[in-house]
Formats: structure tokens, C-alpha cells, sequence
């Protein structure tokens, strides 16, 4: 999910780790749905992304239950 919003504002992955103050490596394990980001991330990310309350709680609960 993040990674389609992040292609549909046509965002490199490069520009979205600058923008979110993370390396590259990290936000790829995130767009790939590897990794919950941190709370600050993860916030910053809602909002250069647009996402919505029910985006959120879809992504929230997906990888809840990947990290589970």
C-alpha cells in the first residue's frame, strides 16, 4: 500500500527516505512492507503520503500480522 501512494505522487524511494529523515535501506524495508516504522516515521509518512484513517488502519493491521 505505501509503496502504490508513494508511485502515485511519483516519488523515488531516494526522495521518500530523504523526506522522512531515514536512510534509503530502511525506507525500502518499508515500502516492501518489511518493517514497521517508528511512531515519527511513521506520522511523517501519513502525512506526505495523504493517508487516510482507513489506509492507516489497513497498513497498521497488515503488518501487525507479518510481524506476529
Amino acid at each position: 500500500m505505501i509503496k502504490e501512494k508513494r508511485k502515485a505522487k511519483k516519488y523515488t524511494q531516494e526522495k521518500m527516505s530523504e523526506i522522512l529523515g531515514i536512510s534509503l535501506r530502511q525506507y525500502i524495508r518499508i515500502d516492501n512492507e518489511e518493517d514497521l516504522p517508528r511512531r515519527d516515521v511513521l506520522k511523517n509518512l501519513i502525512l506526505e503520503l495523504e493517508l487516510t484513517n482507513e489506509e492507516l488502519g489497513e497498513y497498521i493491521r497488515i503488518m501487525t500480522n507479518k510481524i506476529a
